[in-house]
C-alpha cells in the first residue's frame, strides 16, 4: 500500500509517496513550495527490507543535493551506479550511459570505447570474446558469423554443406548420407552405390527429375529394363506375358523361342554322340 511520508532533509523540506514493486522502491518527492518533482529509484531488486532501502535511497538523494556535481552531469553509470560527470567522461551504449572505464567487455574486461562490440542480452562483448561464443562449422571448424544451416544434428556454413563427390552446395537441395555419414547429392549417391547392370555396367538409378526406377533381377544379376534382352536374338524381355518372358538356360538369358531352339540343338548333339 502506498505510504504518505513527511521528511525533513536539511536544508529543504519534502513531502512524498512511496510504493514497492518487484524491481525495487519508487520514491516520488516534491519540495515544498516548488513545482519540481524528483523521482528516485533503486538500482535493482530489493535485497533488504523496504524501510531500509527507503532510508538508503533518501540519504543518497540528500547527499547528492548537498553535494552537486562540479561538472556537467549526464546521469548514473550503468556499470557502477555512480554519477557520470564532465565532458568526455561518459559513453552511451545499450540505451544507457557508462563511465569510460566501466564500459568494458563482459568476459575479458577490455575497455570498449571506440571499439567494435557486440550486445547479447544487454551485455557487451569485444569481437574476439563474442566470436568465441559462436557455434563452429562441422566442416571447416570456423565460427559461424551469419546464417546457420543445421542438418543431422550439426551446424554448417551454408557454403560448407556440400556433396563429398561433386562438391555442389546442398543448401535447400535434397541430399542423403552413406553408412559413414558422408553427405551426397542424390545423383552421386546413386552413381556411387546403386546396383550395376550386368549387361552395360551402368548404375541402375532414376532418370533426371525422377525419384524411382525399376531394376530387373534374374539369375542373381541386375538389369536395366532396356538391357534385359535375349542374348541370342536381342528380343526385349518382360515379366509380363509368356511370349516375352525369360527362359534361362545354362546361365544365359533367353527368350522362349531361342531357349527351345538351344534345347533342341543340345538334344540333337547328344543323340548324334550316342
Amino acid at each position: 500500500m502506498p505510504l504518505d511520508l513527511g521528511l525533513r532533509c536539511s536544508p529543504i523540506s519534502f513531502w512524498g509517496r512511496i510504493a514497492w514493486s518487484p524491481s525495487g522502491i519508487l520514491i516520488a518527492l516534491k519540495a515544498r513550495g516548488s513545482a519540481k518533482l524528483l523521482i528516485l529509484t533503486s538500482q535493482g531488486p530489493l535485497c533488504q527490507p523496504p524501510e531500509e532501502e527507503l532510508e538508503r535511497l533518501t540519504k543518497k538523494l540528500v547527499h547528492d543535493m548537498s553535494h552537486p556535481p562540479s561538472g556537467e552531469y549526464f546521469g548514473r553509470c550503468g556499470g557502477c551506479g555512480e554519477d557520470v560527470v564532465g565532458d568526455g567522461a561518459g559513453v552511451v551504449a545499450l540505451d544507457r550511459i557508462f563511465h569510460v572505464g566501466c564500459f568494458v567487455c563482459s568476459t575479458c574486461r577490455a575497455q570498449l570505447r571506440g571499439q567494435h562490440f557486440y550486445a547479447v542480452e544487454r551485455r557487451a562483448y569485444c569481437e574476439s570474446c563474442y566470436v568465441a561464443t559462436l557455434e563452429k562449422c562441422s566442416t571447416c571448424s570456423q565460427p559461424i558469423l551469419d546464417r546457420i544451416l543445421r542438418a543431422m544434428g550439426k551446424a554448417y556454413h551454408p557454403g560448407c554443406f556440400t556433396c563429398v563427390v561433386c562438391h555442389r552446395g546442398l543448401d535447400g537441395i535434397p541430399f542423403t548420407v552413406d553408412a559413414t555419414s558422408q553427405i551426397h547429392c542424390i545423383e552421386d549417391f546413386h552413381r556411387k552405390f546403386a546396383p550395376r547392370c550386368s549387361v552395360c555396367g551402368g548404375a541402375i538409378m532414376p532418370e533426371p527429375g525422377q525419384e524411382e526406377t525399376v531394376r530387373i533381377v534374374a539369375l542373381d544379376r541386375s538389369f536395366h529394363i532396356g538391357c534385359y534382352k535375349c542374348e541370342e536374338c536381342g528380343l526385349l524381355l518382360s515379366s509380363e506375358g509368356e511370349c516375352q518372358g525369360c527362359y534361362p538356360l545354362d546361365g544365359h538369358i533367353l527368350c522362349k523361342a531361342c531357349s527351345a531352339w538351344r534345347i533342341q540343338e543340345l538334344s540333337a548333339t547328344v543323340t548324334t554322340d550316342c
